[in-house]
């Protein structure tokens, strides 16, 4: 007989707080949505306002930008989401309802979409988040039908799950995707991180106390933020897997924190106007 596991934590909370301060500002945005930084040093910047993509280095030097508002292979409609590594970089073509990949020199390579398939099991629309695994499969999240979808590096379905057959682990808004070394899915849900494996079996679900805003993993440096503009992590190599919160000194009065990366001892903060870059203090 099987033995069910209805919600089992993997994580608990730590009450120690890491420290960093500000120690530079590079780029500006019209309404950032989402970023990621590859290991080699570049950032590539989803720019709601202007339907764009940018590409600068970790010193805040512009290489390009790519993209407007439009619906051919060189536009946006709400790119809400990018992923990258060093070759491919994945957007998440929100009103699109399509995932687009470039090159790392942000040329076109391809467009993805599903909306329009036979198949039901892959179809989707509104595209929120999109990241691949380090066995190259492609995840998205599926906006219209509240799921996870999983393809394979040809694009063909393998499987979603987290929708209305998943129990308690049953996604109801779920907003943004991670991936960790061991093909661990987190996606953010309102206030929760829902855990599944490579398989989509729920693994875990951990509440918060605010809706969760971001969540990006990278070399296993598990960073997540809420609206609040509180900012948590987590290195998901520890033994204890406890989520640390971070203590920033900076002023976010005028400004939200719309996403955050660690990279190199150094967080980044992205705001809808610019990245924050911050050092640990402690």
């Amino acid at each position: 007989m099987k033995k069910l596991i209805l919600i089992l934590l993997v994580f608990s909370f730590s009450a120690s707080a890491q420290k960093f301060e500000n120690i530079s500002s590079i780029g500006n945005f019209s309404a950032a949505s989402s970023f990621y930084i590859t290991a080699n040093g570049y950032i590539y910047v989803c720019d709601e306002g202007k339907d764009e993509l940018i590409m600068l280095d970790t010193l805040g030097n512009l290489h390009k930008t790519f993209g407007g508002y439009g619906w051919s292979d060189d536009s946006f409609d709400d790119p809400a989401d990018v992923f990258a590594d060093p070759l491919t970089i994945y957007i998440a073509d929100k009103n699109n309802h399509s995932i687009k990949r470039l090159d790392k020199n942000l040329n076109f390579l391809s467009s993805f979409t599903k909306k329009e398939s036979n198949i039901s099991e892959e179809q989707f629309g509104y595209p929120s988040s999109v990241a691949t695994s380090n066995q190259g499969d492609l995840y998205l999240i599926d906006g219209e039908n509240k799921r996870v979808i999983k393809f394979d590096i040809f694009g063909n379905f393998i499987q979603n799950f987290g929708g209305i057959d998943a129990g308690n682990y049953q996604l109801s808004d779920p907003s943004q995707l991670a991936i960790s070394s061991a093909n661990k899915i987190y996606v953010l849900d309102d206030k929760n991180i829902v855990v599944f494996d490579n398989f989509g079996n729920g693994i875990s679900r951990l509440e918060f106390d605010n809706r969760l805003k971001s969540i990006r993993i990278l070399f296993d440096a598990l960073i997540v933020t809420d609206i609040s503009n509180n900012v948590f992590y987590s290195n998901l190599r520890s033994i204890d897997g406890k989520i640390h919160s971070i203590e920033i000194d900076h002023n976010f009065e005028k400004q939200k924190i719309v996403s955050a990366l660690v990279l190199n001892g150094k967080l980044y903060l992205l705001s809808e106007k610019n990245i924050l870059v911050f050092a640990n203090v402690n």
